[in-house]
């Protein structure tokens, strides 16, 4: 039983913060790839940020410097700080380990 759950979506202003969790179990979570992605209405799934079993992280251009991945495996959880958020970030934000997908929280931010 692989299962990826997302959690700490909400409604914020602009300019405001979310920290999003996705916690995992059945899997051995500290040799995985981990990655956060979001899917705006409209528009294709895209890879937001990405870190590696040894923490390197990427991110996709338009949240550097505003978003954040960590990871803490003895939580079996991977993190979005989410920073000075914009109108353009709100979408479903979903996790992903390479195989499996969680269901999705939602961030809308809007005044």
């Amino acid at each position: 039983q692989v299962q990826l759950v997302e959690s700490g979506g909400g409604l914020v202003q602009p300019g405001g913060s979310l920290r999003l969790s996705c916690a995992a179990s059945g899997i051995i979570f500290s040799i995985y790839v981990m990655g956060w992605y979001r899917q705006a209405p409209g528009k294709q799934r895209e890879l937001v940020a990405v870190i590696t079993s040894s923490g390197s992280t990427h991110y996709t251009d338009s949240v550097k410097g505003r978003f954040t991945i960590s990871r803490d495996n003895a939580k079996n959880t991977v993190y979005l700080q989410m920073n000075s958020l914009k109108p353009e970030d709100t979408a479903v934000y979903y996790c992903n380990d390479g195989a499996h997908w969680g269901q999705g929280t939602q961030v809308t931010v809007s005044s």
